[in-house]
């Protein structure tokens, strides 16, 4: 039989996956450039038998052992996210924090069993589901106010249930992971094309709870989208709802739990619409020498009613550390699909659209309509694809590429973009100096605005990365909460976005949520400090 492949706790993916020192040599080398530096040397990843953790402060009892464990290499995959603080004291051997106990339910009962127990042993309860935050959503952090932490990981529950084949809709466990899921509605024809980046990595359960955003660039853009009901287990007993396309009746049920980040209970199961596989594809992309040429050929495509599955405008300095294009011009990734019918004319329209607004197309962008691995499309999804096993090993050479995502109208993009982008280089300039770079590329587009996703980049100072990416990433979150942007679009809020979720939000709602909090979880043991302050 064949090992079960081991998370890594010290970066993206499995053991023995992601990029080797020698697939890094062409990002030193140009990163060396850039920085003016002679090179870097990478630190080493730490080791397992090198870190000592904390003693369990909470005994497991007979009627949880099938359940629960002590092993010390899961404490250690359950103490962080994805986000780069946590990156740098993962690399820093530094663990502290980490969950008492790690429990893998295999249904339901199994999740309310661990909520009872957590509440009678004042212990805090994180759900996990990929792991992939990059906002500190599931680092067990609770300071002094619990005698254990406890991280719930949904990944045994992880089935397609049922299939409604009429309706296009499944029955889903929430521990599915992206590929386990479409593997399992393959078969069906059927597929819910929901790819973000952490897809390989990242579960429905966690995609619900973070209102992520998925594959489409139009039309359906966020999960909720795609969400018919949804079923959870919370401290004071079980939500459910009726599955239905749409519903008038009141205040949304299923909404109270999606965004709410694991902070009012565990999502178990959900029905999700589906569509059938899409057999007909057109794919472009198209170069602009100005990069608000590219803002208004997208405003227009997205104003059109088209709804291409893709359409990301990434502006020059995108193209460029991206491997893209070389930056000399921003690229618009244009893409339709269907099952039922092709899209030829749909981008001839999109195309004309784009043209309009003085985009180009190179030769090898002709080539790229039919092959969406070629051509500069092709270049910035496969960077895509990999972005998350790249973090590791930058981080480990002390540079710093980071994002962060927002969104904002039309009507005021322009000064929004100039007062974000000019923020944050100016920080990151201050901070790391020569080299320093900000990127953005639309990740979604709607017809009243878009989803700006930036990239910054630095060479960092080791010892100081951290505060030297808090002080960009403050600046960037003050400039968009100053400017009215949402300060995160998909990546939801976690501990590291608090401080302006709080400045964004309503004092009105922030007393409903924090009463809603208190219906569903009277012991506050839900992933306190999510969404809310802790409760005590």
């Amino acid at each position: 039989m064949t090992a079960k492949p081991r998370r890594k706790f010290w970066g993206w993916g499995h053991v023995g996956q992601g990029y080797t020192d020698a697939d890094m040599l062409p990002f030193e080398a140009e990163f060396a450039e850039a920085f003016g530096t002679d090179g870097f040397s990478a630190d080493p990843f730490p080791k397992a038998e090198n870190i000592t953790l904390a003693a369990p402060r909470l005994a497991i009892p007979d009627s949880l052992k099938d359940v629960c464990t002590h092993d010390h290499w899961e404490r250690l995959v359950h103490t962080y996210g994805q986000s780069f603080h946590e990156q740098v004291r993962r690399m820093a051997g530094d663990f502290a924090g980490a969950p008492d106990v790690v429990a893998f339910p295999r249904n339901e009962q199994d999740v309310a069993d661990l909520l009872d127990w957590c509440a009678r042993n004042d212990a805090a309860a994180i759900p996990f589901g990929g792991g992939s935050s990059v906002v500190g959503g599931v680092h067990p952090d609770v300071g002094d106010r619990f005698k254990a932490t406890v991280s719930i990981d949904m990944a045994r529950m992880d089935q397609v249930l049922e299939v409604d084949p009429v309706s296009l809709a499944a029955r889903i466990q929430a521990g599915v992971y992206g590929p386990h899921l479409e593997a399992q509605l393959k078969p069906h024809g059927l597929t819910m094309r929901y790819y973000p980046q952490s897809f390989e990595f990242s579960t429905l359960g966690g995609w619900l709870a973070t209102r992520g955003g998925g594959h489409f660039a139009t039309g359906w853009t966020h999960i909720d989208d795609q969400t018919e009901s949804i079923r959870a287990v919370t401290p004071a007993g079980t939500h459910d709802s009726f599955r239905l396309p749409g519903s008038g009746a009141g205040p949304s049920q299923d909404r109270l739990f999606l965004g709410s980040e694991g902070s009012l209970g565990i999502i178990t199961e959900a029905w999700m619409k589906l569509v059938k596989r899409p057999t007909f594809r057109n794919n472009a992309a198209v170069h602009f020498q100005s990069y608000w040429d590219g803002v208004q050929a997208v405003r227009a495509i997205s104003q059109s009613g088209l709804n291409p599955a893709n359409v990301r405008l990434l502006d020059h300095n995108e193209c460029k550390y991206s491997g893209t294009g070389d930056g000399s011009t921003a690229v618009l990734i244009l893409g339709f699909e269907s099952a039922d019918h092709p899209m030829d004319a749909w981008m001839a329209r999109a195309m004309e659209c784009a043209l309009d607004h003085k985009g180009f197309l190179p030769d090898e962008s002709k080539a790229a309509q039919d092959d969406p691995r070629a051509g500069a499309a092709g270049r910035w999804r496969e960077a895509f694809i990999k972005g998350g096993y790249l973090r590791e090993m930058l981080t480990a050479r002390g540079i710093i590429k980071e994002t962060f995502e927002t969104s904002t109208t039309w009507d005021r993009f322009e000064s929004f973009y100039t007062a974000v982008h000019d923020a944050t280089r100016e920080a990151v300039e201050r901070e790391t100096g020569k080299g320093a770079a900000v990127a953005c590329r639309f990740t979604h587009v709607y017809p009243d605005g878009p989803a700006p996703y930036f990239t910054f980049i630095g060479q960092g100072q080791r010892g100081r990365m951290r505060e030297q990416y808090d002080a960009v990433k403050n600046a960037a979150s003050d400039a968009i909460i100053k400017h009215h942007g949402t300060i995160t679009h998909h990546h939801a809020v976690g501990r590291d976005h608090m401080p302006w979720y709080e400045q964004q939000r309503s004092a009105v709602f922030a007393g409903a949520l924090a009463g809603a909090k208190k219906a569903v979880d009277p012991a506050g043991i839900m992933n306190p400090g999510v969404l809310l302050p802790p409760q005590r």
